[in-house]
């Protein structure tokens, strides 16, 4: 007891000693804990003025900011040349990091967004989830996905534009399906030449930029040229264009009459809990939200959710607005914007609006923003009550706050892989999930995958000296739940809570084997519990099925190559690193694929022609 406090004291000296050669220049500074660990990392004007305001004596300090205070044991700090510096460093360490006493965004999501590459013969639109600068048009970020489903759906059904995935450099013989139902203008036999088909690209990209009235001006004019030339056909079907146009801009025009792209921000309290709700308007068109729920926000003003939510969700791969508004001011506004017109390459503003119709906007954001934290109470309230019906159910000796999930994916015992996931307190953990390559079992067998999956995640737990969870799950019936009960004992792991829950005979009905029970289980499907159960196991069955997809992608795309001259294994590898995923590479062009690492031209253009056949 004495040394430890021998040895705080001691680390208390040495922190107030570096007080004192702070210098007076910008920068960042990172307080850390016990063995060195970054609790919290600030940026600063002045780092001596900012550093010292936490250690005078009567400093107004919140309850978060009086405990961190607490448990620092160290500081370190980087000068940087001006507080637009300090500003991208500190976002770069919080991510790094992640800092206890920062506030995190918790969510690591690519959004998906459009992309429109025009210098393409004929340009198609496609989806992706990383923007490049390779000169394209991106349209987006469309949250939920819904709605990026819904976009394209509207331009299927009203532009003709190619939306398959063949070659329209080349010349067929017959059109498609969705030529003959007149949702393709035919590229690819010829029907349409170059530049009437750039003439739709152009409508399409008017309607995703939002300007309405230049994009049915546009539209209007093809109608009247192919009347003048008494082609009332086309006419006629362009006429038809021009209502379902009219349809959708009526339906999607929500709340703004504004043509420039503007992201809103609402906030919602509620206890110690807090709610943001950002509306994404491109061309006025509201085409998606974003919920983000801040549990424990008790002692934390609205102005540090705002501030550290606009540096960490601005700082990812993103289509930044032209303006962001917001219920509350920030500090440091203006060095936000230098920060955001910069990755934007144009200027952006940040404003509270107090009167007109971008009030408006803001009361709608701030509206969802209290739905949205009154949906998270229910669901909380349902958690507990899901925790404590399982603990009655399962006779176990503790509330389970901690438990994991497996699940097992594999056909017919090809490509065979495990997943573990972690929901703790409420919350999948999702930096704790596991997946496994099975690696010891040969064929179908799924009670021996389990096995093997439950085998190695225990082992280097007991290895690692860490605690197993409360409960455990696995997915099927007696023969998997028996199996990973029989490597729980030869491990020594007892006392521990452990079911398999399998779909009943039923409709939609569910049952849990338990240990030493010969019987099954019918799970009331009202029960909260029951409801945690399902949610447990879908996340599993989705973790598995994600990674099993992933590699036979991977495998697939690496075995189609393997005719082509000049390509190894290694440099396969290396086009799905570039290119990130199977499907972009697959969509690549010779001149993309030429920027791989250590592609030739002659290379280049014979693993297009393969990736073709694939």
């Amino acid at each position: 007891m004495n040394k430890a406090v021998n040895r705080m004291d001691s680390d208390r000296a040495a922190v107030m000693e570096k007080l004192q050669s702070l210098p007076d220049h910008p920068g960042v500074y990172l307080m850390k804990g016990h063995k060195g660990v970054v609790i919290y990392v600030g940026k600063a004007h002045s780092l001596k003025e900012r550093v010292r305001s936490y250690f005078q004596k009567g400093a107004s300090l919140s309850p978060r900011t009086e405990s961190m205070v607490q448990h620092i044991e160290d500081i370190e700090w980087m000068v940087t040349e001006s507080d637009l510096e300090a500003l991208i460093l500190e976002n770069n360490l919080i991510k790094k990091h992640k800092p206890r006493y920062n506030i995190i965004l918790r969510d690591d999501k690519n959004y998906p967004f459009l992309r429109l590459y025009l210098e393409d013969k004929f340009p198609r639109i496609e989806v992706v989830r990383r923007i490049r600068q390779d000169g394209a048009l991106y349209f987006g970020p469309y949250v939920p996905v819904g709605a990026m489903r819904e976009t394209l759906k509207v331009i299927k059904r009203v532009f003709p534009l190619a939306t398959c995935k063949i070659d329209l450099n080349r010349r067929y013989e017959r059109p498609c399906i969705e030529y003959e139902i007149g949702r393709c203008a035919g590229p690819c036999v010829g029907t349409i030449s170059e530049e009437g088909y750039k003439k739709v690209v152009r409508d399409v990209r008017l309607f995703l930029e939002g300007k309405d009235r230049e994009l049915l001006r546009s539209i209007k004019r093809q109608m009247n040229e192919e009347a003048g030339r008494l082609n009332f056909e086309e006419a006629a079907k362009i006429r038809d264009r021009i209502s379902g146009i009219e349809k959708v801009l009526e339906r999607q025009r929500i709340v703004s009459a504004e043509v420039k792209d503007t992201d809103v921000i609402g906030l919602a309290r509620e206890g110690d809990s807090a709610d943001l709700q950002v509306l994404f308007f491109r061309g006025g068109m509201l085409v998606g939200r974003k919920d983000i729920f801040y549990e424990k926000a008790g002692d934390i003003t609205d102005e540090e959710i705002l501030l550290s939510f606009i540096e960490q969700f601005y700082s990812r791969d993103m289509l930044i607005p032209s303006e962001i508004l917001l219920p509350v001011g920030i500090s440091d506004v203006d060095l936000v914007e230098e920060w955001l017109s910069g990755r934007r390459k144009g200027r952006v503003s940040i404003t509270v609006p107090r009167r007109g119709r971008k009030r408006g906007m803001l009361r709608l954001a701030v509206e969802n923003a209290r739905q949205a934290i009154k949906g998270h109470g229910r669901r909380a309230e349902d958690k507990d009550k899901g925790v404590e019906e399982l603990q009655q159910m399962l006779e176990l000796s503790v509330v389970p706050e901690r438990i994991e999930g497996f699940d097992i994916s594999n056909i017919f015992g090809a490509e065979a892989v495990g997943s573990m996931v972690v929901w703790e307190k409420g919350k999948f953990r999702k930096d704790e999930y596991r997946h496994y390559k099975i690696r010891s079992v040969i064929g179908a067998d799924d009670f021996a995958m389990m096995q093997e999956v439950v085998r190695r995640r225990y082992s280097k737990l007991i290895a690692g000296g860490l605690e197993p969870p409360d409960l455990i799950i696995i997915d099927g019936g007696k023969g998997q739940l028996n199996g990973a009960m029989a490597v729980l004992e030869e491990l020594g792991i007892k006392d521990i809570g452990i079911l398999g829950l399998a779909k009943a005979k039923e409709e939609k009905g569910e049952r849990i084997f338990l240990p030493g029970r010969s019987e099954a289980i019918e799970l009331d499907m009202r029960s909260p519990a029951t409801h945690l159960l399902q949610h447990i196991r879908d996340e599993a069955h989705r973790f598995a099925i994600t990674y099993h997809r992933k590699l036979r992608g991977k495998e697939a795309m690496l075995s189609g190559l393997d005719d082509v001259k000049g390509i190894g294994r290694a440099r396969k590898i290396a086009l799905l690193k570039y290119f990130g995923s199977v499907e972009t590479l697959k969509n690549a062009g010779v001149d993309e694929l030429m920027k791989a690492p250590k592609m030739t031209e002659k290379v280049a253009g014979e693993v297009y022609k393969e990736l073709r056949k694939i």
